[in-house]
């Protein structure tokens, strides 16, 4: 595996905030996972580390584990924390669990036993861990972690065989000008073709990609509605997903009076909501497809139609091309424009389709 992959590390953690967890520390270095800890402090995670130093590697850590905890119980007051370990406190065999054991504090604190050393995996594996624990704790049901965990296999089998883990370096790419594949999006509803947009996005990535589909399609041809496929199920998922798929359906009905034609799932089933839009799109048989989020789950090989992807990952434009995608759009920066927001994000592609209306309007 030449190309970087991210760690369980930071699957642990950005899991540990989908159950609302309050606090989060690292057992290890200050400087583990530092820019994973500082985003998740602008969504309302308090996320604080041991600061384990060089003499803890040789005599352990737990004592400063322990007092950590009780210090960031008394700072915060938390009612549900989250421990996650890392390279340097699992090498050494530091006992999560035992620095539990010996406080006495009324708080529910979950221990992770994840990190990125000695070939720990996939970094969906940080996120089973989490969820597995969370079980053990009665923080959520094992019915609900099992579901998670099949969603995550899955989406590890996607990106394995279609995406970033394939396996060989990939050199960033910015694809396509926007300018020019949001004219073909707007020329295609202005010529009366048959256009669908697939919304299949992963959980808070979704206030962005949920933009590529917030403008009003009557300035362009009011007799030519887009067909609108979703994963914005209200009722899958834990409270703070459900809540993102209810706020962006809100948002695009309010500001640009869409509505979905078909919801293929929660925002934590894109592996299987993008097998769902394809067999809606097979029916459907448009003339252009947008898929938005992660497109390179939805096989669009099987779908006889221009297509244009919308993507976060610069390292995936040449994959979606070979997937067969006719158009890659990069979007940059995803995550860190989505973290602690509830309301739909500009996105670049988004601006240049609305600006594109505008202009021909003008003409």
């Amino acid at each position: 595996m030449m190309h970087p992959r991210p760690s369980p590390i930071a699957a642990s953690l950005y899991t540990l905030r989908d159950m609302n967890t309050d606090v989060i520390i690292m057992h290890g270095p200050k400087g583990c996972c530092f820019r994973t800890s500082r985003l998740l402090e602008s969504d309302g995670v308090r996320v604080v580390t041991s600061g384990m130093s060089e003499n803890d590697f040789i005599l352990g850590a737990s004592e400063k584990l322990e007092e950590t905890i009780v210090e960031a119980y008394e700072k915060f007051n938390p009612k549900l924390m989250g421990i996650v370990g890392t390279c340097a406190s699992m090498i050494i065999g530091e006992d999560l669990e035992s620095a539990i054991e010996n406080l006495d504090l009324d708080c529910t604190i979950i221990p992770v036993e994840t990190h990125a050393g000695l070939g720990e995996g996939d970094n969906t594996e940080g996120a089973i861990l989490v969820l597995k624990r969370a079980v053990e704790y009665g923080v959520i049901t094992e019915q609900e972690a099992n579901r998670q965990i099949k969603m995550l296999e899955m989406a590890t089998q996607v990106e394995k065989t279609r995406g970033m883990a394939q396996g060989k370096y990939v050199k960033p790419n910015f694809g396509d000008n926007k300018e020019k594949i949001a004219s073909i999006i707007v020329h295609a509803i202005k010529e009366n073709k048959k256009v669908a947009f697939v919304l299949n996005v992963k959980k808070e990535t979704s206030y962005l990609f949920a933009d590529i589909l917030n403008f009003d399609y009557r300035k362009i041809n009011p007799n030519n509605k887009p067909l609108f496929i979703g994963n914005l199920s209200e009722d899958i998922g834990l409270a703070r997903i459900r809540q993102h798929a209810k706020n962006v359906k809100n948002d695009l009905k309010e500001q640009s009076d869409v509505e979905f034609d078909y919801i293929t799932g929660g925002l934590d089933e894109y592996p299987i909501a993008a097998d769902k839009a394809l067999e809606i799109l097979k029916s459907a048989n448009p003339d252009l497809v947008v898929v938005a989020g992660v497109p390179h789950a939805l096989k669009i090989e099987e779908i006889n139609a221009e297509s244009i992807a919308v993507t976060d990952g610069p390292r995936l434009v040449e994959a979606l091309r070979e997937d067969g995608f006719n158009h890659v759009v990069a979007e940059l920066d995803a995550h860190s424009k989505t973290l602690g927001v509830n309301t739909i994000v500009d996105a670049d592609f988004a601006m240049m389709i609305r600006s594109t209306i505008d202009w021909e309007n003008e003409k």
